[in-house]
């Protein structure tokens, strides 16, 4: 057993686009769902991470119903399920990287919600980490940005073209492959 598909954060609170903004990609959870099933029927690992936000405020708050699990994900049986308040699972608990150690495992596979936020964080410190990664990047989706940045006034991005951002900087950078999920899967 040398290689895992990372599950980030496919949580309920991600279909409210009131809350979030304009997103993409609407076969993401189909295509998560695809990789848990394909990694289910080799007996490879699944990792569950789920945000459990500080903020009462936030849909993804423990005490809100966006906290939970999309129902793919909620069904799936992980090997190890990991919570965390930032954006990368290398800062969650139990520790995704002692437990990776643990099962000698050193290929991972990462998919999830937001591309450019928690997925691309987990994938560069797991490529700096060493660890041989894959992002199937049509199972991960994020949502339309903007923001005023000092020196360049306000800069807005669309979902798509911050995946297409988040794809050229993983697989350019050295952190990260980018695969689809028919190429993970076979399918």
């Amino acid at each position: 057993m040398t290689r895992a598909l990372i599950v980030i954060d496919m949580q309920r609170a991600f279909d409210d686009l009131d809350f979030w903004g304009a997103t993409t990609n609407p076969d993401c959870e189909r295509n998560v769902a695809a990789l848990i099933d394909s990694w289910s029927a080799t007996g490879d690992p699944i990792v569950v991470v789920r945000h459990d936000s500080t903020s009462p405020h936030s849909p993804l708050h423990p005490d809100n119903a966006g906290n939970e699990l999309v129902e793919a994900v909620a069904a799936a049986d992980p090997a190890l399920f990991v919570t965390k308040n930032v954006n990368s699972a290398f800062y969650g608990d139990p520790d995704l990287q002692a437990w990776l150690t643990a099962e000698g495992i050193r290929e991972l596979v990462i998919c999830g919600i937001q591309t450019n936020m928690c997925v691309e964080t987990t994938a560069r410190m797991a490529g700096n980490l060493g660890y041989d990664v894959t992002v199937a990047l049509d199972a991960t989706r994020t949502f339309d940005l903007t923001a005023d940045v000092a020196g360049l006034g306000t800069v807005t991005r669309t979902a798509s073209e911050l995946m297409a951002t988040t794809a050229l900087d993983l697989q350019a950078g050295g952190f990260a492959e980018i695969a689809t999920t028919a190429e993970l899967t076979g399918g």
